[in-house]
């Protein structure tokens, strides 16, 4: 309900069941179904403020900050200003809320433009324009062609025959081929008479919301008849309306009931593990800091009670203090503000501005920006950089993000000869450029002009009239389920079920021998210029059992023909023996191309007889109409006709690549990155692609493929596959060592296999290996291979993926996409990469970084990740030193001053001056440092394993950090003591003074923190130079100016020391206690770095002399790139649909009522209605 004018979301009860009556919103607004609109933002105008500042002070420091706050109000204890904390309080919280408003702006910004996404929806009897928001269940609305569809849709009319409708449901599942549905009959009747459809009163009864993408079960009841509904009925939402004209739809459901956003994932907070880390430390150290001020404050009491009474006339007691165990109080709280700078805020406002910059470089990076789509690279969060340096797992999705969802002719073998290659003056094969000059199909006018071919060699076989080569480009133009649209002449339009087909046909076409149109009995081909109309007898399906399809054509000269194309593992079982010298020459024309990644079918035809065509079509009929066994006896049909068939040649289609995805897995792989794959296409296509990305290679000592359809089955292959990748694993998971903490999930510790694996696993056997037990099965054994694949998952799986890996493994996970259905796994990563590519933007809306094209990925990981994680531990360690040895001073200070809470530094020191010498140092070093430039972080990826296994931060280099900072801080302190004590200037006067002694302190901490920063840089700028002897400058123009007689005269009750810094920095035994400072807290650390670079070098310092060496020498030249054969034993077969159109073809049902082009008559290319 609204409450002050913004909306308050009530919990909804979950549905057992959906009932609705399509055009009644009367009747559907009792069951308060979602309407259409969805929101992903998390705040709005009222809510932003309490929201937001709630969410912050969960974070522990913020309410430790708060706290200390309070306390410095109270005049009794503090001995410091409360602006202070409040100032960097308030800018470290506005900061933080400032991005997260710029943050859920997008969102809102992103909600809106979908939401307002116009529809056409029927109310009152005719079609009234409408925003997404609006639609309502129950609602029918008209959906055009390429439109999205709106929300979840049964499909009631279309403007195709029968009702067929067309989607592409790439966002869905990231498959790029057709898919058909169909309306009931009873339904498909209204057409687009818009009056029946508003007098459409039917009542659907169907299951409760889900994420189910491949189910719907319901009924539509209409005047009391019952339909089944099932999916083959349904519009989805995230799906595009394709080559269909119009569509009617009923909205089943809307919003976030959508099997889309049911998928999609809950947002969830992400946090680095930096970040976590640093909430132990913090706790850890507030336990450290209350150790100190009990120390201290028990020091207070006993000192109070033994001698305080007699020193009550120089050291009052406060106001309200009548003994020393409540002075004991009063001075633990006042050394809590005091020590409080061990967790400094501007600790905090230094990581965020840290993370800031190392966005802003992402952002700036020139080699990650794409110019085709003028598309620079993004980091939409600022808070996640460092964990881009500590990445184990990448999981990624195939299709528009490894792939560019193009397919391409690349190379054909005809009759023992293979073409597509292109070879040099020394005939020695070269690889295809851009400069590589393209064939010539200028004499064919129909030719695709954006089909590439570079062998020259198969077009002079063409033109020459080799008969061979003829058929086969026959073949190709007749053997497929295309369908041709010519809405201009002479520019034809080709809309394959898969891209694999596509690709054929414009190859036959470019080559001529161009598909023109067809009916259910004819297909009509214009070869060589003339057109040739062949009648279709029969269309031998394609589906995955068979793995080929075969037309059966009779020519206008009468010759029957079968033409069939498949896998060459089918196709060669059903070769006559007269082709076996051919099919061992054409075998290893496949190894090549299956060895280049290619994806391979074999082409072969089989001339019959009149009679025997005629029988067999008899018992083709029988079969098909049999009541029993229907599937097995046209089977047994189809093998019948599809034997003895002669060889014609292969096919090799590339599933183009994104550029450099090859080269980016192998150094991703180098850098000890695991590559995942989860994709919704099937197996042969995944495995292909896995090849062309030398994710999956030949030289593995095996790829474990699992396909098991029981629980036990996918049990079973699991633990064979890890049996044989590591024979003294212990199969039973009660002999797991792992480390397990009441309460949270089971942690597996490294694994470590016998060689190189591969595992494929399909979408039915993940879904039982994500069940229970068979959780642990998995990821043991998917962590033990070098590349995983799965294939056929839904998005959801793809989440839940990743969640098993999360929780299983102590690693980050990162996950790259670029479509909605990619999104769930996005989210669910601890890092989540949009790409900016064919599938809209839904990625990128949800990702973290964002850019457009794979290759990329290697340089913000190794690149930007690296030095983010690197620079963030250097300012980490830096900083915790620095706060640490300044606080204990003050500790011990606390010894030597009647534990009476007296700073050791003066105020204007202790906060503004200690925080602008000390901090833009740091600053500068984290903003700039690089151990090894780009170009050798890229080269040696083995630089990247340190993040990995987060070696540069953790409690024990935290401790290391303290133990120092105790040691550092002892010579700080007890060095400028000494030096004080009892001192005298060269004219005989005293110099033990407060004033002194804190100002020679103050100037040795600065002095030795800035040189210990000169150590830890490794790379200099103007700005680290600037920082480091600048606020050294800097500081001593402000000690002189605090302590001059101008400052005096203008604000005497605040500087009332007048030459104190004149009278002890032209002290010489001053300046020597600081080079003794300086020596005692830096001689260590060289020490003991050239100790450990020298006895245990880390891959840094070797890769570090490795990069000195190589710079030395003179840049080697780069040979002419001659491309090298690689050999594979295996079948490079792939198409990317399930079934095939070829029911609905012969069956005429998607056939327009229009004369199929040139029945009679010759095409000429110089015809003027063909001129281009």
């Amino acid at each position: 309900m609204p409450f002050f004018g913004v909306q308050v979301d009530k919990k909804r009860v979950p549905e057992q069941e959906r009932q609705l009556r399509s055009n009644n919103r009367i009747f559907n607004l009792q069951f308060e179904y979602a309407k259409n609109s969805i929101k992903t933002a998390k705040y709005n105008v009222f809510t932003f403020l309490p929201l937001n500042l709630f969410e912050q002070f969960q974070r522990i420091a913020n309410a430790y900050f708060l706290f200390l706050l309070i306390l410095q109000l109270i005049p009794q204890i503090s001995s410091l200003s409360w602006f202070t904390t409040v100032v960097p309080l308030v800018l470290v919280l506005a900061v933080s809320a400032a991005k997260d408003a710029i943050d859920d702006f997008n969102r809102h910004k992103s909600d809106k433009q979908v939401n307002n996404r116009p529809v056409q929806v029927l109310l009152n009897g005719r079609l009234e324009a409408e925003r997404w928001r609006n639609v309502e269940v129950g609602d029918i609305i008209r959906l055009e062609n390429n439109d999205f569809v709106t929300a979840d849709l049964l499909l009631l009319s279309s403007s195709e025959p029968h009702s067929l409708t067309y989607i592409e449901t790439v966002e869905l599942d990231g498959e790029t081929n057709l898919k058909v549905k169909q309306a009931l009959t009873v339904t498909a009747e209204m057409g687009q008479d818009l009056q029946r459809l508003s007098r459409f009163d039917g009542e659907v009864q169907c299951e409760a919301p889900n994420n189910k993408l491949d189910k719907f079960v319901g009924t539509l009841t209409i005047k009391g008849q019952k339909s089944a509904l099932d999916n083959e009925k349904m519009l989805l939402r995230g799906c595009t309306l394709r080559n269909t004209d119009w569509c009617f739809g009923l909205v089943i459901f809307a919003g976030p009931d959508t099997k889309l956003m049911q998928n999609s994932g809950r947002t969830t907070f992400k946090r680095t593990s930096i970040d976590r880390l640093m909430n132990t430390l913090v706790l850890e150290i507030f336990a450290f800091l209350a150790t100190m001020c009990l120390v201290l404050a028990f020091g207070n009491g006993i000192w109070e009670h033994k001698k305080g009474y007699d020193f009550q006339v120089y050291l009052p007691w406060a106001e309200g203090v009548r003994s020393a165990p409540f002075s004991g109080f009063l001075t633990f709280w006042s050394y809590v503000i005091i020590l409080a700078a061990v967790v400094p805020i501007s600790l905090f406002c230094s990581v965020e501005i840290i993370r800031l910059g190392n966005s802003f470089y992402i952002e700036w990076d020139r080699k990650m920006y794409y110019p085709l789509k003028d598309t620079p690279a993004q980091a939409r969060t600022t808070t996640l950089n460092e964990e881009l340096g500590q990445i184990k797992y990448v999981f990624s999705d195939k299709t528009g993000t490894l792939t560019q969802n193009i397919m391409v002719f690349n190379k054909c073998s005809i009759d023992g000869t293979s073409f597509g290659d292109v070879y040099d003056m020394e005939q020695q094969r070269v690889e295809v450029t851009e400069s590589t000059p393209k064939v010539d199909f200028s004499y064919n006018p129909l030719a695709d002009s954006k089909f590439s071919f570079y062998d020259a060699s198969l077009v002079e076989s063409v033109k020459r009239g080799d008969a061979p080569t003829h058929k086969f480009f026959r073949l190709l133009s007749l053997c497929h389920t295309v369908m041709p649209e010519e809405k201009e002449a002479g520019h034809l339009a080709y809309q394959a079920q898969s891209p694999d087909e596509g690709a054929l046909v414009t190859a036959a076409r470019n080559f001529g021998f161009v598909f023109r149109a067809r009916t259910p009995e004819t297909i009509t081909v214009v070869e060589m210029g003339e057109t040739v109309v062949y009648e279709l007898l029969a269309i031998l399906d394609f589906d995955n059992v068979r793995k080929r399809m075969s037309v059966i054509v009779r020519s206008p000269k009468g010759e029957l023909t079968l033409y069939c194309k498949g896998a060459d593992t089918i196709v060669y079982d059903r070769l006559h023996p007269s082709c076996k010298s051919l099919k061992e020459k054409t075998t290893e024309h496949l190894e090549e191309f299956a060895g280049e990644g290619l994806r391979t079918l074999v082409v072969a035809y089989k001339d019959l007889d009149e009679a025997y065509l005629e029988g067999w079509r008899q018992r083709h009929h029988e079969a098909s109409t049999a009541l029993v066994e229907r599937d097995e006896k046209l089977a047994q049909i189809y093998e019948e006709i599809e034997a003895d068939l002669v060889l014609l040649g292969a096919t090799a289609i590339e599933d183009k690549l994104q550029d450099g995805v090859p080269q980016t897995i192998e150094t991703l792989t180098k850098a000890q990155i695991k590559v995942w794959v989860l994709t919704g296409d099937k197996q042969e296509t995944a495995v292909n692609i896995g090849y062309s990305c030398n994710m999956l290679y030949d030289a593995m000592d095996d790829i474990f493929f699992i396909q098991g359809h029981s629980a036990r089955e996918v049990q079973q292959e699991l633990r064979k596959a890890r049996e044989k990748m590591q024979a003294s694993t212990c199969v039973d998971d009660g002999g797991i060592d792992t480390h397990q903490t009441p309460g949270k999930a089971q942690v597996l510790p490294e694994e470590e296999p016998s060689g190189e694996y591969g595992l494929v696993i399909n979408g039915h056997s993940l879904a039982y290996a994500l069940e229970g037990n068979l959780q642990l099965d998995l990821v043991r054994t998917a962590c033990l291979c070098k590349a995983v694949i799965c294939c056929r998952v839904t998005p959801l799986q793809k989440a839940q993926v990743v969640e098993l890996v999360k929780r299983h493994k102590k690693a980050v996970t990162l996950a790259i996409g670029d479509g909605a259905n990619d999104v769930s796994m996005i989210r669910a990563a601890h890092i989540g990469v949009g790409i900016s590519g064919q599938e809209g933007m839904q990625a990128v809306l949800s990702s973290d970084f964002a850019f457009a094209q794979f290759r990329f990925l290697q340089r913000l990981l190794l690149v930007h990740g690296r030095w983010s994680y690197l620079r963030m531990c250097k300012f980490l360690a830096y900083f915790f030193y620095k706060n640490f040895a300044f606080t204990l001073v003050h500790f011990w200070y606390g010894f030597f001053s009647g534990f009476s809470a007296q700073v050791v530094h003066l105020k204007f020191c202790n906060n503004l001056g200690h925080c602008y010498t000390a901090s833009l140092p740091v600053l500068g070093m984290s903003l700039f440092d690089q151990d090894v430039d780009d170009r050798w972080s890229l080269q040696f990826p083995q630089l990247y394993t340190p993040g990995q296994q987060n070696l540069y931060f953790n409690k024990l280099e935290f401790g290391k950090c303290v133990l120092y900072s105790i040691y550092s801080s002892l010579v700080l302190f007890f060095v400028p003591f000494g030096t004080m004590i009892n001192s005298v200037r060269s004219d005989g006067k005293a110099v033990a003074d407060y004033q002194s002694f804190a100002l020679t302190a103050q100037t040795c901490l600065l002095i030795v923190v800035s040189v210990q920063m000169g150590l830890d840089t490794s790379y200099w700028t103007a700005v680290n130079h600037l920082f480091i002897w600048g606020s050294l400058a800097v500081y001593f123009a402000i000690t002189f100016t605090m302590y001059s007689d101008g400052s005096y005269l203008v604000f005497t009750a605040s500087f009332p020391f007048i030459g104190t810094a004149r009278n002890i920095l032209n002290q010489p035994n001053v300046w020597l206690a600081i080079f003794l400072c300086v020596t005692l807290c830096v001689l260590p650390v060289v020490g003991f770095r050239f100790l450990k670079m020298l006895l245990r070098p880390t891959i840094s310092d070797k890769v570090s002399s490795r990069v000195r060496e190589l710079r030395k020498r003179p840049p080697v030249p780069l040979p002419q790139r001659r491309l090298q054969r690689s050999i594979s034993r295996r079948s490079g077969y792939a198409f990317s649909h399930q079934h095939g159109f070829g029911a609905l073809i012969t069956s005429g049902r998607n056939m327009r009522h229009k004369s199929p082009f040139g029945l009679t008559g010759s095409f000429s290319p110089n015809s003027e209605k063909h001129k281009h």
